[in-house]
């Protein structure tokens, strides 16, 4: 493990002309607001060490530089937060990247593959578990801990090689640079203040109640950051939104708020929760949240969104994609209500590979029907101007 900056230098500076890294962290977030980095994994193609950002007087500017070179690959498995460690940090999105966790998912994985998964069925290794609660704060580590930590880099290489391969072969890679650009992105990783309300699930939609949730969210988010304790711990969901319902104007209608404390309403915190209950019922009313609007299918489209469900299922199924990357609910729908609906299930190689034939299936031109065997789909082509119904019945004597 490294612990001495001279050290990460020299090691950071080997792996600068390396085509690829892989990149892991170990962190705790159960204190605090932002992740605590406890530990960095990083490989290269012949070499991997842990880090020790705790070390006394350890400078990680070096793994920074590393981390923001054009010419060498980042390689994480479920990046996001790896990521959002290393944006707060530095101020940077570690730049190109590439998340094994996506490129499984392009590769006929499942939705959301798992690294013990990927590891097993690629680099055929087995992952002990054991460490997976260890609290990576305390020191000295273990050998055992380190070990267990550099698994989730070194068979990281493995993965990342066989996907990369497998998405040449069939010609897939391109499909990866759009969720990419995403990862890349910083405005993925930060949150807005002002936008708190909406991690949350009010349960009314009044104006006045939805003005007041809005200031008093922001306020916690930005309380939370400024003192990097968790937002939970600042002052409960439940409790924003009781406050929120019966926006209390004095300290005493806020101490009937079930969860609040006499202490915390009669200091610095009460006043500024009641404050933002002020501030809330000033909003101006274009300022005021708008609840999301509640999207209702066209009377029969029923059985439409349900047969699109089924044609995802099958041509996911045909390419080896997780269905999740193509389309959710939510795009089905909207593409069963609209043929040009702003979803990207109709852009891309996601209109090749399901969203043209969605189209078409939803206007006719083709059918859902079994093969011979009795056992699969397949799609039939259809002359939409043809009347399939059925005759009339004629009525019984």
């Amino acid at each position: 493990m490294i612990a001495d900056s001279a050290e990460l230098a020299a090691f950071c500076q080997r792996l600068s002309s390396a085509p690829y890294i892989t990149v892991d962290t170990e962190f705790m977030r159960e204190k605090t607001y932002y992740p605590q980095l406890c530990l960095v994994q990083v490989a290269g193609p012949d070499e991997a060490r842990a880090i020790d950002p705790l070390a006394p007087g350890m400078d990680l500017a070096p793994l920074f530089d590393l981390l923001a070179n054009p010419a060498v690959l980042k390689v994480f498995h479920a990046a996001r937060q790896d990521v959002e460690i290393f944006l707060h940090l530095s101020g940077a999105v570690p730049t190109p990247l590439f998340d094994t966790q996506v490129a499984a998912m392009v590769c006929g994985f499942g939705d959301s593959v798992g690294y013990e998964t990927l590891a097993s069925q690629l680099a055929k290794a087995r992952i002990d578990k054991s460490m997976r609660f260890t609290d990576w704060s305390l020191r000295p580590l273990t050998e055992k801990q380190i070990q267990y930590a550099l698994a989730d880099v070194t068979h990281l290489r493995v993965a990342y090689e066989k996907l990369v391969r497998k998405m040449e072969k069939n010609g897939r890679i391109e499909w990866l640079s759009e969720e990419m650009a995403e990862l890349a992105n910083p405005n993925t990783y930060r949150t807005d203040p002002e936008n708190a309300w909406k991690r949350l699930k009010p349960r009314s939609s009044s104006p006045k109640f939805l003005a007041v949730l809005k200031e008093l969210a922001a306020w916690r988010e930005r309380e939370a950051q400024e003192r990097d304790i968790p937002r939970q711990r600042m002052l409960r969901d439940e409790t924003l939104m009781e406050i929120a319902a019966h926006h209390p104007s004095g300290v005493e209608e806020l101490a009937r708020t079930r969860g609040l404390g006499k202490g915390l309403v009669e200091g610095r915190m009460g006043a500024a929760i009641l404050e933002a209950v002020q501030r809330g019922l000033k909003l101006p009313e274009d300022q005021i949240p708008k609840p999301p609007e509640r999207v209702e299918l066209p009377r029969g489209l029923g059985p439409v969104v349900d047969l699109l469900k089924v044609l995802l299922k099958m041509k996911c199924d045909a390419q080896g994609v997780a269905s999740k990357l193509v389309a959710n609910s939510a795009d089905i729908e909207a593409i069963a209500a609209d043929d040009s609906a702003n979803v990207a299930a109709l852009h891309g190689w996601r209109r090749d590979l399901f969203g043209q034939d969605a189209l078409a299936l939803k206007h006719g031109r083709l059918a859902l029907g079994f093969c011979t065997d009795g056992r699969r789909l397949r799609l039939v082509p259809m002359d939409p101007t043809e009347d399939e119904a059925p005759p009339p019945m004629e009525a019984a004597d």
